[in-house]
């Protein structure tokens, strides 16, 4: 049975786009309201917002590669990038690549797509990889490029993509396809079939999850104009089994309206998790500034390292373990700290005994 990229009409990608235009009207809508409240925002608010949805994609998506990076040697990549002040002093080859093609992909979005700017990024992702032959530049290599599952420890072929001397010619196609279909297509279903579209060529050694999610971004951005801020890996790492499903389905067929479904509904998904991000760190910034010269430098460690933890804090909330092994104090004081927080309403008490946990209380300290 062929490949996708085997079969007579490819690639022409077939699916309704009807069937998604209200999940397109809601994006659309998503995007309105979330880039009308980052106009309110100060100019350190909206770095900060910038730099936490920048660094969740880069971490999210070389997760889903089996990549993990350290959120604060990224972070701290991704504000020198910017020109911010930033006393992170932590920083690594790895969390600094990926900094500079999120940046490179935030700030150039506006431009089309080229060779050359592909090659680009991926020279960003692996400029010391030395195991990748083909590094900055489309693989060569001879042998079929194969995608090997191992489920259950049998190995099978997933897919076997395009053969090295073809990818040129269809990396062009695919570019020419990119740069001019934004007027025919919704931002949603576009971004699904670029996606699709791009991982079926497979045009690098190594990176093409990586730069197909990029294209992800740069996609939403381009259709409304400007930079478009949603951590789409945060949503797919979590749906990491129906999305490698979804992509597996596409492998011997150009009928993709399941996929294109998925991928809108997950789209949408992400932009929710990006707007609470963003109230959240909104919150965030009030709290802090309201309890500001009002407790104690324990206290502050606890409360930036729940909101570190993101818009859920704590998985299962804060005990007053948690809290004296981050500031190394004994239970008396840990306890006087916490319930200070919780009579100044940073936090709220649940449970009693040894199933009292402390959770963010963003409404309650203004």
């Amino acid at each position: 049975m062929p490949w996708n990229w085997e079969l007579p009409d490819w690639p022409q990608f077939h699916c309704d786009f009807d069937r998604i235009a209200q999940l397109e009207k809601q994006f659309l809508l998503g995007v309105g309201s979330a880039s009308a409240f980052l106009k309110s925002l100060d100019k350190q608010d909206r770095n900060r917002f910038i730099v936490e949805i920048l660094s969740s994609e880069g971490i999210e998506s070389s997760r889903i590669e089996g990549e993990i990076l350290d959120r604060e040697s990224l972070q701290s990549s991704i504000k020198k990038h910017f020109g911010l002040d930033t006393t992170l002093k932590k920083e690594t080859k790895k969390e600094s690549q990926v900094a500079k093609l999120l940046v490179n992909v935030y700030e150039t979005f506006d431009m089309p797509l080229t060779h050359e700017m592909l090659w680009q990024w991926h020279s960003m992702l692996f400029d010391d990889q030395s195991y990748i032959a083909d590094r900055g530049k489309y693989r060569t290599h001879t042998e079929p490029m194969q995608i090997v599952s191992n489920r259950s420890g049998s190995p099978r072929i997933f897919f076997e993509t395009p053969p090295s001397d073809k990818v040129q010619d269809e990396m062009a196609a695919f570019i020419d396809w990119f740069n001019h279909s934004s007027a025919f297509e919704p931002i949603l279903g576009r971004a699904a079939i670029a996606h699709i579209y791009f991982e079926s060529i497979h045009p690098f050694e190594d990176g093409n999850g990586r730069i197909g999610r990029v294209l992800i971004e740069k996609i939403f951005s381009q259709g409304v104009g400007r930079s478009v801020l949603i951590a789409i890996s945060k949503v797919l790492e979590k749906r990491r089994k129906e999305y490698y499903l979804g992509l597996e389905k596409c492998n011997r067929t150009l009928k993709v309206q399941d996929w294109v479904e998925f991928f809108a509904e997950t789209a949408l998904q992400a932009q929710e998790e990006s707007v609470n991000l963003l109230y959240f760190l909104i919150e965030k910034s009030k709290m802090l500034t309201t309890l500001s010269g009002q407790v104690n430098k324990r206290q502050e460690k606890v409360l930036l390292r729940i909101f570190a933890e993101g818009p859920n804090g704590f998985k299962g909330g804060l005990s007053a373990e948690n809290y004296i092994a981050i500031t190394q104090t004994s239970r008396a004081t840990a306890t006087r700290d916490l319930t200070d927080l919780v009579q100044k309403g940073a936090l709220v008490k649940t449970g009693e005994l040894r199933h009292t946990r402390y959770w963010l209380n963003l409404q309650g300290c203004r």
